[in-house]
């Protein structure tokens, strides 16, 4: 079995993988990421980017539906799904594309094939219809993501029980939709096939979509989703779900029970990790409901062997995959990083509108036993936002009482994604109210609008 010498090798080329790879690069280390797949992962190629070529074309979808508020007429509006599909399938290959730039860019050897650990810092490569080949490493880091889970006993069979990989790639649109599960990925696709015309049910079993954003966020997006048609089924558990010539969903509620009928099923209840087969066990590397145990600087129990991204746990998130990447190489290069701050890391849903968030949401920050300050600013009473025609949702921010310090950040609108970065440099800096509502932000912006929270929360907010 050949064998190839390395300072650092990535098993994994998504975005904690091949930015750890680069990151390893620039400081002078010989690296290698095996990947038996397109460099990029499930991020570039099946999620954070393609997802979002798809929700931009529904974006536009719903602008025309509202033409004529615009003083813009037309006639005749239809689409080509296959177009549209096709486009992000297009937008995904050339980030890869991209990403094999940066490892020629950066002398990084990609090994095409799948990487199991066999100790003394070696890793068995074997890939289709080539013989295996032997991989040494003085640092190991495991990059393997994660993938959906399915629901018990109910298989992905790729057509009418689906995952988000599938809910990518439709051939068309299907006239009805039963969406299991209310966090990001299912609210993102209700929102895209609701646009297409798609009958949408969701499912879920907490009491809001979006469980794990702040409440009044939550349920302020539900009563949007349900003015847009999409019907919004909380407190709802899936008992069994029965396939034949279309899908059956049997729920209970306080309701009662019932049975939901549609074309697919798309099942978003969350994911677990891809630990299967890579000789964990035999290392002793520590695993629990398939995520890989680490400390603050991604170090397994095992010396020599890290785990960042997906498969060391939550947040299940590319940004934060990212950050461990360069946190775990700058740590194995003695440059003493601090450790990253998970109490700061932001969290996004690109629905619209959409969704953004960090920090303790109002019944965390009270749980917590803080007496806090809330400041709501809503975008009907910004001047951008009614100019741009996107005045739904609001800026929602807490602050300790006692300090005004920021503890937690909460959008709801148009560009909420992109807003939110500006309440992180705030968080990270110890930025206090004033110095927010001190910052001369400029008019009109929606970005005026974090401003104008932060002065409500002390009861001198301007507009309204």
């Amino acid at each position: 079995m050949p064998e190839q010498r390395y300072d650092v090798a990535v098993i994994g080329g998504g975005p904690g993988g091949y930015v750890a790879a680069i990151r390893a690069a620039q400081l002078g280390m010989k690296v290698a990421v095996i990947e038996r797949d397109k460099l990029g992962g499930v991020c570039l190629n099946w999620g954070c980017i393609p997802t979002k070529a798809l929700l931009k074309n529904a974006e536009i979808m719903n602008h025309f539906r509202h033409a004529e508020e615009w003083g813009i007429a037309y006639k005749d509006l239809s689409f080509d799904f296959s177009k549209i599909v096709a486009r992000s399938r297009d937008v995904a290959l050339r980030n890869s594309k991209g990403v094999e730039y940066l490892f020629k860019k950066n002398k990084i050897e990609h090994i095409p094939g799948f990487g199991k650990l066999l100790g003394g810092g070696a890793i068995e490569v074997t890939a289709k219809d080539k013989p295996a080949s032997k991989v040494t490493a003085t640092h190991i880091i495991i990059a393997t993501g994660a993938r959906a889970r399915a629901i018990p006993g109910v298989p992905f069979d790729g057509t009418k029980v689906i995952s988000s990989t599938e809910a990518m790639i439709l051939p068309s649109v299907p006239k009805t939709m039963i969406v299991i599960g209310a966090g990001a990925i299912g609210v993102e696709f209700a929102y895209f096939y609701n646009s297409f015309g798609t009958k949408i049910t969701m499912v879920e079993m907490m009491p809001n979509v979006l469980p794990i954003e702040d409440k009044e966020v939550s349920k302020l997006l539900e009563s949007s989703f349900k003015k847009a048609g999409i019907e919004v089924l909380t407190e709802t558990k899936v008992e069994a779900v029965k396939v034949g010539k279309d899908v059956t969903v049997s729920v209970s509620s306080k309701d009662g029970k019932k049975d939901l009928k549609g074309d697919i099923a798309l099942v978003a209840i969350g994911v677990q990790g891809n630990v299967e087969n890579m000789g964990l066990e035999p290392l002793g590397v520590k695993v629990e409901k398939s995520w890989i145990q680490v400390d603050d600087f991604s170090r397994t129990n095992v010396p020599g062997v890290y785990a960042i991204g997906d498969i060391a746990g939550p947040p299940w998130l590319a940004h934060v995959a990212s950050r461990e990447g360069m946190v775990c190489i700058d740590a194995i290069a003695g440059k003493n990083p601090a450790p990253i701050d998970y109490d700061n890391i932001p969290g996004c849903t690109y629905c619209q509108p959409q969704v953004a968030s960090l920090g303790l949401t109002e019944e965390k920050a009270l749980a917590a036993g803080y007496k806090i300050k809330v400041g709501r600013f809503p975008f009907s009473a910004s001047g951008k936002a009614r100019a741009i025609g996107e005045t739904e949702g609001l800026v929602k921010l807490i602050f300790d009482e006692k300090y005004g310090e920021l503890l937690g950040a909460h959008i709801l609108g148009s560009e909420a994604t992109e807003m939110i970065a500006e309440l992180g440099v705030a968080k990270t800096l110890g930025t206090t109210a004033d110095g927010i509502f001190g910052t001369i932000h400029a008019h009109p912006t929606l970005s005026e609008a974090v401003m104008e929270a932060a002065e409500a929360a002390y009861g001198h907010a301007i507009h309204i």
